[in-house]
């Protein structure tokens, strides 16, 4: 995955959506950077982490070789759950991201299709390293059924009211026209420091 990543490098950025990643990490104080230009190197694990990304395949990666990809398709340095991270979600900087990503997913995946030792090694690590000495137990029951009822009553209140903001592609070119935002949007220049 590390190769194809490099193989297809990070999207490209404009001046304005730099400048508007950093009026969005200026706003929530923290560095103003702007998006990376520059892949980052392959670094081992740590050895003990503080702190990563979640995701919600627990399951899937204890019962098979799993990997997973990280695309810049969000302005770095956001924090998370918060209004600031979702706001780019709308714009050409998640496309961008997204479609780096799914170039490198495709590719990856016909790797794996094509190079069958790369799958007997994913294997050959998951059974002699990963789960050698830590065999997982999953908390639900394979009967178990999924919990859809816990939200029932919200969703059915809401879904109508949701419908209004479905993003409709046959209509308009992106989510942010048919919203009637124009993009980049003006940003707010950084407050001088005082002395």
């Amino acid at each position: 995955m590390f190769a194809n990543i490099q193989q297809v490098g990070l999207p490209q950025w404009t001046e304005d959506e730099q400048a508007f990643a950093k009026a969005v990490q200026r706003t929530v104080k923290d560095k103003e950077e702007g998006f990376a230009v520059e892949l980052k190197k392959l670094e081992p694990p740590l050895e003990k982490p503080e702190s990563g990304g979640s995701d919600d395949i627990g399951d899937v990666s204890w019962n098979l070789p799993t990997v997973t990809l990280s695309y810049p398709a969000n302005i770095p340095g956001l924090p998370g759950h918060n209004w600031s991270s979702a706001i780019a979600s709308a714009t050409p900087i998640a496309h961008k991201g997204v479609v780096a990503g799914a170039k490198v997913q495709a590719m990856t995946v016909l790797d794996l299709m094509t190079k069958p030792d790369l799958v007997k090694g994913a294997w050959d690590y998951f059974n002699n390293v990963q789960t050698k000495d830590v065999k997982y137990i999953p908390f639900i029951k394979k009967d178990t059924p999924p919990a859809i009822h816990l939200n029932k009553t919200i969703l059915d209140k809401y879904r109508e009211e949701m419908k209004k903001y479905y993003y409709d592609p046959t209509k308009y070119k992106t989510y942010l026209d048919q919203l009637g935002i124009k993009y980049p949007t003006t940003v707010r220049p950084a407050k001088p420091s005082a002395q």
